[in-house]
Order: C-alpha cells, then structure tokens, then sequence
C-alpha cells in the first residue's frame, strides 16, 4: 500500500542554525590556525543576544566577538528592527579549557609518525553509536522529501541575497517541509504537500501580504526547484499539491528575537530528514576527534559508496565506540532487503570493516577533517552536499591567512572500486 513520507529544512536565518553557523565559524577559525585544536563550543542566541560556552585546547587566540558578528552579519541580520542586529548584539563568551580527563584518552603522544601508532593511540573523543544513510533515490544519494526541502529553502535564499527585486519582503528565518506518496516498492509517486513558513517585512495590509507571498512561493520558487531536478522528478510536481504557506498567518517576528536558538537542536534537518536513524549526537561546535561529527561523516562516506558501487539501493550504516579507545565497538548494516549480492547483512558489515578504517585517526586522515571545512555544513545540511576545493581566508591577532581546502570529503565516491572488488560486482 503507498505510504506518505515527511522531511522538513530550515534556513540559514533559523535561529538554530544561528547557533550552529556560530559554533562552526569559530571552529574553523580555530583549526585555520592550530589545527591540532579541540573544541566543543555551544552558542545560545536569543533577542539582543549571544552566548558562548565551552571547553577549548588550543594555542591560538581568537576575537570571537568579531568572528560571531561577522557571521550574523552574513546571514543577513543587519537591521535593528529585527532585534538581534549583527553590530549591537550583546555578546557574553564562557569558552573555557577542556577537561585534562577527557583530554588524556583522546590525545595520547606519539613521538613519531608511524601511522598505526597514531591510530592506535587516539581514542574516540566520546562513546556512543553514529548511523549514515544512502539510497540511490536521488542523484547525491540522499531521501527525496529532505533534498527538495533543502532546495526550496536554498532558493528562497538565493532569491533573498542576491535577486532582492524579487521577493523584497523576505527576513532570514524561514521553514520548509515536503511530504511524498511512496509506492509499495518504495518508488516516490508524487508530492503531496508543500509547507513553507518564511519570515517578512510588516506590510499594511495581512491579507493581501499572505496572499503575494504565497503566489511568489508557487509562481517563482517552486519552478526553480523543479526546473533543477532529472527530468523523472520533475513528474512528481503535479497541480494536486496542497501547499501551506505561512498557515499561521503573519510572521514578522523572527529569528532569535522570535524564538531561541541553540546549537545541535536540528540533528535530522543535519542528517536524512528521518530516514535511516540517527545516534543523537550534534555535529556543529565539534572538532573531529568528536566522533559524534567525524564518525557519522564516516559512516555516510560508507553508504554512499556502497549504494554508488550498485551493491543494494538504500543502506544504513551504524558504528559505535567507547571513549578513548580507538577500535569501535561494532560495525552493522542493513541494506534493507535491497542487496545485489548473496551476503547477509552480518557479512557485508564484516567485508565493509576490512575496506573503511574507522579508528577516529584514521577517519581524520582519510577524510581531511582538520582542515577549517564546517561553516559550509551548519545550514542546508551536512549530507549530499558538493565535494569541491576552495580557498578561504582567516585573520587572527592581524595575521591572515588563505587555506586551499575541501569541502565534503565524505561525499566523495572514491572507495566505489574497492567496493565492488570486495563484494565483486
């Protein structure tokens, strides 16, 4: 029987991406200069507000009042009618040292560069279980309903930034949701519903304000979204969709003045929008030693090549450690009746063990991850995202810096070979 299947996005301007955007800036901005840094760094936004808090081990100095301004300031908070305004908000930093005792199961010395010895000696920064997801439903090997909430709220940006003449109403925080009829063969049918809430100027008249922007929203965003995808998605936009768009009515009052933001409190907008599963561990404001970020960038670099290689169409992939020690605890995967192959999952979790080293080093090194490559992941999702190489600049105490770096190592399918060799396909 078909079945109805629902992701929602949020925007950059949501006022926990906020959060996640800040912790992630100052990572990289920590890493640019000491990449050996471990942080976990929590931010608190609210109206007029800012909060830092954390545990830091470093040896650089940062101005983390100006690198939180500068990204406020980014994502368009620039007005003081919006009562969290880059330039004026208050700004209160509780970033302390990093527990020794956590410390010592993570960083033990190595006093050569021998790489097992260094796998070996790096303990996992936490325990706990990471999941990745892949299907091949999509061209980047994410879930559907996810992608294209993702892309509608992209759109919206775009159209906000850089097209203003077209939506000139539009403020940073806004809300998307999409949900799709499956069929029983886990094929999507059609769109069933589309919800879009999105902040915007006051205007004189409500009814006449909710009515344009839902027309802008059906009449320009929407064709966008469409026009980007394969042309067999493109079916599933039919004249039946029921849309919601601002089905409160005004939403003028937003962002973190309209509601307060933390880090880490949008983990499956983060993930697969609820496919899959999720270990419950936030990415944002964590360095790699983390494996609450780096093992579940691991286990979707596993999935996506697993489905890539044509080895099943949808699979999950779990690993789990305890903390300061670097084997994991358990390798499992479920490809979910999909397998090409005559394995159960039990074996394929086994062979895939033998391919991917998931010693938290390891996963640093294979994936490039200390590296300043987090703020790109903090809005629009870490998952299905565009492995490219760019440059960035970084300044500290009137030092600058341009890093050459890649984004999205874990999208990359460059074990697809090893896959299919293994697996023989």
């Amino acid at each position: 029987m078909p079945y109805l299947f629902t992701s929602e996005s949020v925007s950059e301007g949501h006022p926990d991406k906020v959060a996640d955007q800040i912790s992630d800036a100052l990572i990289d901005n920590f890493l640019a200069f000491d990449p050996s840094s471990k942080v976990a760094c929590e931010t608190l936004v609210t109206t007029g507000q800012v909060v830092l808090a954390g545990e830091i081990k470093t040896d650089t100095y940062l101005d983390v009042q100006k690198i939180t301004r500068e990204v406020i300031r980014r994502i368009g908070y620039t007005k003081s009618e919006y009562m969290f305004e880059a330039n004026s908000c208050g700004i209160f930093s509780a970033l302390h040292d990093q527990s020794a005792d956590i410390n010592q199961g993570v960083d033990r010395l190595v006093d050569n560069d021998d790489f097992e010895a260094k796998a070996n000696a790096q303990g996992a920064g936490d325990q706990g279980m990471m999941f990745g997801y892949a299907t091949n439903e999509t061209d980047n090997y994410m879930p559907l309903p996810l992608d294209l909430a993702h892309a509608i709220l992209r759109e919206m940006s775009q159209i906000r930034n850089n097209e203003i003449e077209l939506m000139p109403y539009l403020r940073p925080d806004a809300k998307s949701q999409v949900t799709i009829e499956y069929s029983d063969d886990d094929q999507p049918i059609r769109i069933d519903t589309i919800v879009v809430s999105t902040q915007h100027d006051d205007f004189d008249e409500d009814e006449a304000m909710l009515a344009k922007i839902k027309a802008d929203i059906i009449n320009i965003v929407i064709p966008r979204v469409k026009a980007a995808l394969k042309v067999d998605l493109q079916g599933l936009f039919t004249d039946s969709i029921t849309y919601y768009i601002n089905p409160t009515g005004k939403f003028v009052i937003g962002g973190p003045h309209g509601d307060t933001g933390l880090t880490g409190r949008k983990i499956i907008v983060d993930t697969y929008g609820g496919k899959g599963a999720h270990g419950g561990g936030a990415f944002s404001g964590k360095d790699p030693s983390k494996v609450d970020r780096s093992a579940a960038y691991a286990t979707r670099h596993i999935a996506k090549n697993l489905v890539a290689a044509g080895l099943c169409d949808q699979v999950l992939v779990q690993v789990s450690y305890a903390i300061g020690v670097a084997k994991p605890c358990g390798l499992y995967v479920n490809t979910y009746g999909t397998s090409k192959v005559d394995l159960h999952d039990g074996v394929i979790a086994e062979k895939v063990a033998e391919i991917f080293d998931m010693r938290p080093y390891a996963i640093e090194q294979r994936l490039k991850l200390r590296n300043p490559i987090y703020s790109e992941t903090a809005a629009y999702g870490h998952m299905g995202r565009k492995n490219e190489i760019v440059k960035k600049t970084f300044g500290s105490n009137g030092n600058m810096i341009e890093l050459e770096v890649e984004l999205f190592t874990w999208e990359k399918l460059d074990f697809v070979d090893q896959v299919k060799t293994a697996f023989g396909l």
